[in-house]
């Protein structure tokens, strides 16, 4: 891979973690969108500058982000960013978000960050080179059952499929579950071998394409949430990320607990 593309979304990850520290505050203002989401002001302009700087640095590269996007049909190469994700902590006064980018080519992922700039970490990864945390090589956990597992599984009537019969059966289970209102943090977390595994069950790529080979160059797995292999620059099928030995065991119980969501 071209060493400039690894040093863009570098470099871009911390401007934008820069951002994020400096508008962190309590009282912060606040709009809902129709997903029953909040959007600060920090939100749209993380977004708004990454529209601009790969329209100056790679003008034939597409953006897919989560608060607007620019794309360009012919262009085989697209960013993926969640610009802030974690906004309903970050704006309630919560220091628990972080900046994501890919870059995605002909749908496959190949070069990924995630930047937490609460506790300046920051998660890179390219196709083939491993996953390294502030330049330091990391690797998942080998935890092998489920019942010694530490998990985050996002559960939303507005997502596309319904995880809470999947949620009950595993802390039955005496599975350790946690729900951080952010799916891209606890994922970066499963690379670092802190926890586990990742459920989500919504459809947006900006949500997961930077995990997929963030945690995947860690020697994790990532799929969509049956098991499947999937495309990142469109919308997706949910994930499952896992330290990989226990992605088949997630599957079974995704293929029979997990069911789509009904909207009256």
């Amino acid at each position: 891979m071209e060493n400039k593309f690894k040093t863009f979304a570098s470099q871009f990850a911390l401007r934008a973690g820069q951002i994020i520290k400096k508008n962190f505050s309590l009282g912060m203002e606040k709009k809902w969108k129709e997903d029953n989401t909040p959007v600060t002001e920090t939100d749209l302009v993380i977004n708004f500058m990454l529209i601009r700087e790969v329209a100056k640095e790679f003008p034939e590269h597409s953006v897919l982000a989560e608060e607007q996007s620019n794309i360009k049909h012919a262009s085989e190469y697209v960013w993926v960013c969640d610009p802030l994700d974690g906004t309903t902590p970050f704006s309630h006064g919560i220091p628990l978000s972080t900046f994501s980018l890919a870059l995605v080519k002909k749908g496959e992922v190949i070069l990924g960050v995630i930047n937490d700039p609460f506790s300046e970490r920051l998660f890179v990864a390219e196709k083939g080179k491993g996953t390294f945390l502030n330049d330091k090589a990391i690797q998942v956990s080998t935890i092998s059952l489920l019942e010694n597992a530490m998990g985050n599984n996002e559960i939303s009537k507005r997502a596309k499929y319904n995880t809470a019969k999947l949620a009950d059966y595993l802390v039955m289970s005496d599975v350790k579950l946690i729900k951080l209102i952010s799916i891209i943090y606890p994922s970066a977390l499963v690379a670092a071998g802190e926890l586990d595994f990742t459920i989500f069950p919504n459809t947006t790529p900006w949500d997961a394409a930077s995990v997929k080979i963030i945690v995947e160059e860690a020697g994790g797995k990532v799929t969509d949430i049956f098991g499947n292999e999937q495309r990142y620059d469109k919308d997706i099928n949910g994930f499952v990320a896992s330290n990989g030995v226990l992605h088949d065991q997630l599957i079974n119980l995704t293929s029979k607990l997990v069911s789509l969501n009904t909207r009256e």
